[in-house]
């Protein structure tokens, strides 16, 4: 009696796409350049934390020589390194050699408002100079809740996180589409699997892999900031860094889709980047938004709701404390329907151009088909 054959079943669909993301998951993490540009990347990112502690914490003062009563007059500013000493003489020294950067000395008439004079080498010490001015009492109707600098730096991070991790995934994708296509791999492929399953394989593998960098970004920058103090601007931070990462997750998907679509128009990696170049325009978009009117209200609102851009907007605004409570859910759901619909428009371009070897498949054609 013989034995019976094995029956070998097709793998479902969900277990198709599952064994097409195993495959980029491995390959990504096989991939010296990879490893190499996510281990910099990360770096960058700590290094940008604990530089910017310290060169806070090691702001130098000005050093201001002091003497006699002049010293009782000034000794309530925090804003001076305070040099005592014993007579004018010894405070011009100290000023001549470089040892300070001024001297305090008593007024020898009372013109002045404080009781004191400043001798400085040879250009008057603006800062100093600022700190001794006696100024009107100033009220300021509608003050900024932000420093402006850290808003702008908290811009140029988010923008650069979302702009790298988009370009470099989906590069990837597009090469990726490309090369099983030029080698003909597609067609062993889909003789196999769907090809809805291998496409969605694809952006599932990838969009794990970017929103697994985020993440460890994330935490990293966290972790650099409560290590350094800065538990203040954590406190601030911490809200928006958790939103940046529930949009770039579903940004990034619908991203990812219009990469591998726009990539299966072409058969030759040459014309990757022509064809993928209407995405990178997407892509590279918020980022100079973000950076050029990181201080414009009405701009960074319109940016949190349209979807190619809410990623790097809405925490923005969470983060200037702009965005009532219900804003990120209702800008959360439009993305959400928006990426459903590029899968759906994606796949079908996907579907239709992934078999056409030789020349670009327009668009309109590969729709239509």
């Amino acid at each position: 009696m013989t034995a019976p054959r094995p029956v070998h079943t097709a793998p479902t669909f969900l277990h198709s796409v599952w064994l097409v993301a195993n495959r980029e998951i491995v390959a990504r993490m096989r991939s010296k350049t990879f490893l190499i540009s996510t281990a910099i990347l990360l770096l960058l990112s700590l290094a940008s934390v604990v530089v910017g502690s310290i060169v806070a914490q090691n702001a130098s003062l000005p050093r201001v020589a002091v003497v006699g009563v002049a010293a009782q007059k000034v000794e309530q500013i925090t804003t001076l390194d305070l040099i005592p000493a014993a007579s004018i003489s010894e405070a011009e020294a100290l000023v001549r050699d470089g040892s300070v950067d001024a001297a305090l000395v008593p007024a020898a008439t009372d013109t002045s408002p404080l009781g004191v004079s400043v001798i400085a080498l040879s250009e008057p010490p603006a800062t100093i100079m600022a700190t001794l001015s006696v100024a009107p009492t100033l009220r300021l109707l509608e003050p900024p809740e932000r420093d402006n600098r850290l808003a702008y730096l908290v811009a140029v991070g988010f923008g650069l996180v979302f702009l790298m991790s988009s370009t470099t995934f989906g590069a990837t994708i597009a090469q990726s589409v490309v090369e099983e296509k030029q080698t003909r791999i597609v067609e062993i492929l889909m003789s196999t699997i769907p090809v809805r399953a291998l496409l969605a394989g694809k952006v599932v593998g990838n969009s794990i892999m970017a929103l697994g960098q985020i993440v460890v970004i994330g935490l990293l920058a966290s972790i650099g900031l409560a290590a350094t103090g800065q538990n203040t601007l954590l406190s601030g931070l911490g809200p928006s860094i958790a939103w940046f990462g529930v949009f770039f997750a579903f940004g990034f998907v619908l991203l990812a889709s219009l990469y591998a679509a726009t990539a299966s128009l072409v058969a030759r990696q040459e014309d990757v980047g022509s064809a993928t170049s209407p995405v990178l325009v997407l892509v590279m978009l918020p980022y100079f938004l973000v950076i050029f009117f990181n201080d414009n209200p009405t701009v960074l609102a319109v940016m949190s709701y349209v979807p190619f851009s809410a990623p790097v907007g809405m925490p923005m605004r969470i983060f200037l404390g702009a965005a009532d409570w219900w804003e990120p859910l209702a800008a959360l759901v439009i993305l959400l329907l928006t990426t459903a619909a590029m899968i759906a428009l994606g796949s079908r371009v996907y579907a239709h151009a992934l078999l056409r070897m030789g020349a670009r498949v327009p668009l309109r054609e590969a729709l239509r088909r």
